[in-house]
């Protein structure tokens, strides 16, 4: 994945083009996030197959035409508690456990798999901020999308959206954008950020 010293200088452009793999764009965003570029920088990604980030948004491997000339559009960033984001999926899978969407229960013991992935339906953020405490902002009621599989021959599944997942479990590990993260966990929180991500689509 690529590091600071292959982003940062890379910064400084209106667009940034990402042509790899869904924990490659992740890695990019993140440095954005912390660069404070998110309002004003646009990025494209070109995946280099298909996955989770591009069956959301429609974005076809290999497409660089699309990816040069494409508006960017904002899109809901998701982020975690542990200090990443997520642009695609994030999975625990078996889970045990309570999960709640905002203020609905989409979990209460076991399931083959939970998924939690930006929701591409969601509104656009009216005021994007870096800073939310230092603007009064109307919180945001949308943004990620979560999904429950059942166990069992029906797989039957709990579908929720909202702004915030809040997941309690036993010990398991957690999977954003195909990289697992390297200790296992017993609880996650996900959460749409006070920015949107421009992304070109």
């Amino acid at each position: 994945m690529p590091g600071r010293a292959e982003i940062d200088p890379l910064l400084d452009a209106g667009r940034i083009v990402v042509h790899g793999t869904d924990a490659d764009l992740a890695a990019v965003v993140l440095r954005m996030l912390r660069k404070q570029r998110l309002a004003d920088l646009v990025v494209a990604y070109v995946p280099v197959a298909d996955s989770p980030v591009a069956r959301l948004w429609g974005l076809t491997p290999g497409d660089l035409d699309r990816a040069m000339t494409a508006p960017g559009r904002p899109a809901p960033l998701v982020r975690d508690d542990s200090g990443g984001v997520l642009l695609g999926s994030g999975v625990v899978t078996p889970i045990t456990g309570q999960v709640y969407c905002d203020d609905q229960r989409v979990l209460n013991g076991p399931a083959r798999r939970l998924v939690v992935s930006p929701d591409p339906a969601a509104t656009p953020l009216p005021e994007s901020t870096s800073d939310p405490l230092s603007t009064q902002l109307e919180p945001a009621t949308d943004g990620l999308l979560v999904t429950a599989v059942r166990r069992g021959l029906l797989r039957r599944q709990q579908v929720a959206r909202g702004r915030a997942v809040q997941a309690s479990f036993r010990a398991a590990t957690v999977h954003r954008d195909g990289l697992a993260h390297p200790r296992p966990a017993e609880k996650w929180v996900w959460y749409r950020h006070t920015e949107d991500l421009l992304l070109a689509r």
